[in-house]
C-alpha cells in the first residue's frame, strides 16, 4: 500500500517522465498539433499495455501501488534508466533488501530483449517469475499477458500444465522437474525474506503433488542450459537449444531458445514466428 507521500511523489514523477518522452523517441507517429508535452496518457497506456484510466489514476495519486509487472512495463515504455527504475520500484513498495528478490530489469537487458527479434527470449527473476519477453517468446510459449501476474511463473506453468507448450529435457522428465525445483530451493535459501517466493511454494505444493514430493527431497540445484524437446500445439515437436544467462548484479535469468541452422526445428521455429506475426496483425485490426 502506498503512503500519501509516496503516492504523491509517484504521481509527480510519472508525469515528468511521460512529458519528457517524445512520440519519436517512443517510436510513435508524431502529429503537428499537440496540446501536451511529450506523450499523451493514452499513448503511454498503449506502450505499457495498461488502460488509459489507470494512467490517469496513477498520475492523480488515486490508485493503489502498481504491481511488479506494471512497474516493469512502465519502465520499458518510459525508457527509464536503471536509477530511475530503482526509484519507481521503491515508490511502488517493491524495494529489495531483507532477503527479497529484485524484479527490476536493467535498461541494457530491456534493449537486449527488444533487439533479439528472431529467437524467443525472456527475462525471469530469481524465482522464475516472467518479467519481460519478446514477440517470438509469445509465439512459442503463448501470450503471457493473458495470464494473471501470479501465474506468469515458469514452475507454475510447468507443474500445472497450463502452458500451450510442453518442455522435455535431454534426460528423464524427472531430471528436468528436479532441476527446476532444486533451483527454486536454492533461491529460497538466498532470499529467505521474500514472501512472494514463499507463497509460490505453498501454491505449487497445493496444486501439484509431484512438485510437493520433489520439494520434500530438499535438493539444491542450478537450472542451467540444455537441449530441450519442445512440443507445440501448432508446429509439433522441435529440438531447441535452451541457453540461460544469469546477471551478476540483479540475479536475473535470460532464457533464449535457438535451433541448429537449416534443421527442421529451425524451419518450424521460423514458421512459428510467421504465425505469431499474423496473429498480432489480426489482433491489431
Amino acid at each position: 500500500m502506498l503512503t500519501m507521500s509516496a503516492s504523491g511523489e509517484l504521481a509527480a514523477v510519472l508525469r515528468v517522465w511521460r512529458e519528457r518522452l517524445t512520440p519519436q523517441m517512443a517510436g510513435l507517429p508524431a502529429y503537428t498539433s499537440r496540446r501536451t508535452n511529450g506523450l499523451r496518457r493514452e499513448e503511454l497506456a498503449v506502450l505499457a499495455s495498461v488502460s488509459a484510466d489507470y494512467i490517469v489514476r496513477l498520475e492523480q495519486g488515486r490508485s493503489a501501488a502498481p504491481s511488479v509487472q506494471v512497474c516493469v512495463s512502465l519502465a520499458r515504455a518510459l525508457q527509464l534508466s536503471d536509477t530511475e527504475q530503482e526509484y519507481l520500484f521503491r515508490l511502488a513498495g517493491h524495494a529489495t533488501g531483507g532477503g527479497r528478490i529484485t524484479r527490476m530489469v536493467p535498461a541494457s537487458i530491456r534493449r537486449l530483449v527488444e533487439r533479439t527479434g528472431e529467437r524467443p527470449v525472456a527475462v525471469f527473476d530469481a524465482m522464475w517469475n516472467l518479467l519481460l519477453w519478446n514477440p517470438m517468446w509469445t509465439a512459442l510459449m503463448g501470450d503471457p499477458s493473458s495470464s494473471k501476474e501470479a501465474d506468469r511463473n515458469l514452475l507454475w506453468l510447468h507443474f500445472t500444465g497450463t502452458s500451450d507448450c510442453h518442455l522435455h529435457g535431454p534426460d528423464s522428465p524427472e531430471a528436468l522437474d528436479a532441476s527446476l525445483v532444486g533451483d527454486l530451493r536454492r533461491s529460497a535459501g538466498r532470499y529467505p525474506g521474500d514472501s512472494q517466493l514463499q507463497q509460490l511454494v505453498v501454491r505449487l505444493k497445493e496444486a501439484s503433488p509431484h512438485f510437493a514430493r520433489l520439494w520434500s527431497r530438499h535438493e539444491v540445484d542450478e537450472h542451467g542450459p540444455a537441449v530441450r524437446q519442445v512440443v507445440h500445439s501448432e508446429v509439433g515437436t522441435m529440438d531447441l537449444d535452451c541457453d540461460i544467462l544469469t546477471t551478476q548484479r540483479h540475479d536475473l535469468r535470460i532464457m533464449m531458445y535457438t535451433a541448429e541452422p537449416g534443421s527442421e526445428s529451425d524451419s518450424k521455429l521460423a514458421l512459428l514466428g510467421t504465425i505469431g506475426a499474423q496473429d498480432m496483425a489480426a489482433d491489431s485490426r
